[in-house]
């Protein structure tokens, strides 16, 4: 499609294209924006040291693109939160944030409360357990909202090596895009086909955006926020960034499974309510796996349930903090 085409040789970039950190500082200061990093995490005591270092002193001390960084933790049960606040990083628990709402587990809560918790007009996104982390994981991702100031949404991509258990191969990673998102995409999404990584973990975002967009809190918030990205401000408001490559420790297939099944939920929602697709009787929310034994095979199951925040806008707590109409 030549829209799409188009589209990529306009909204893709490489991370080098921001290399000058000096000038990126410049433009943030000429646009007025404060930028906040959230690092969601539960478990990541190996590797969150190391994010919380480079990106301080690189992207806060020597060069001040980054007005704060911050630790949202779903519960960790090592040493996570002593690590990273140890090495200068706010550190914050989901379930302390908007204590009069109920708390819930998932990634995608831990996003959606830094909505509310951090203070910048953009807010970038970065998974705490990449093991190559590197400043252009920011800064590759914020480079095209200071210049670019009609973009809206920026995903980052790169090459996926498949790692477990330490061993790495040179490729195998993304599995669950290439199985399942970019098929699904293809039928009932193609304008978003373009989107090299659309369950990358890494995005820059505003909050004006943000704050309009529903939030599932577990595994298919990356998924839902395409589809109402897009369906909100439309294909140009996204652009991906080429972050070269991304290490970390894979998920066992059975895992993946349970991602899928979870993301699977979240696109037939979308789908449905944009008429894209009809159901008949609503779909089952529990994922079974047969497993063997030793009396045989049986059955797993597991219940997956894909619950969703409505946007921040619609909360009056919210909109008192950051001076919003209220919109329920």
């Amino acid at each position: 499609m030549k829209k799409i085409d188009n589209w990529i040789q306009r909204n893709t970039f490489h991370h080098s294209q921001f290399w000058n950190l000096e000038k990126l500082v410049v433009a943030k200061r000429e646009a007025d924006l404060t930028i906040s990093l959230c690092l969601p995490t539960l478990n990541e005591e190996e590797t969150i040291g190391k994010e919380v270092v480079i990106f301080r002193s690189e992207l806060i001390e020597r060069y001040p693109l980054l007005d704060e960084i911050a630790v949202i933790d779903s519960g960790s049960d090592d040493n996570t939160l002593e690590v990273a606040k140890n090495f200068g990083a706010d550190v914050y628990e989901a379930d302390n944030i908007m204590p009069d709402i109920k708390p819930k587990k998932g990634k995608g809560e831990n996003l959606w409360k830094a909505i509310y918790q951090l203070k910048g007009d953009i807010i970038v996104y970065v998974d705490a357990d990449i093991s190559n982390i590197h400043p252009r994981f920011v800064y590759g991702l914020i480079g095209p909202l200071i210049y670019r100031p009609k973009i809206q949404y920026v995903k980052a991509f790169y090459k996926r090596p498949l790692s477990v258990s330490g061993k790495e191969s040179k490729s195998g990673g993304g599995r669950v895009t290439e199985i399942l998102i970019r098929p699904l995409l293809s039928l009932f999404f193609p304008h978003l086909t373009g989107i090299i990584q659309p369950l990358s973990g890494e995005y820059a975002v505003r909050r004006k955006v943000l704050e309009n967009i529903y939030f599932p809190v577990g595994y298919g918030v990356e998924t839902s926020h395409l589809i109402d990205v897009y369906n909100k401000f439309g294909l140009d408001a996204f652009a991906q960034t080429d972050l070269e490559k991304r290490i970390h420790e894979n998920k066992s297939t059975k895992e993946l499974g349970k991602m899928a099944f979870g993301i699977l939920q979240t696109f037939i929602k979308r789908a449905k309510t944009l008429n894209r697709l009809k159901l008949k009787k609503e779909f089952e929310t529990i994922l079974r796996q047969t497993q063997r034994g030793e009396d045989g095979y049986r059955q797993k199951e597991i219940p997956i349930i894909e619950e969703e925040r409505p946007p921040m806008i619609e909360n009056e707590a919210y909109c008192e903090k950051f001076d919003r109409s209220l919109n329920s």
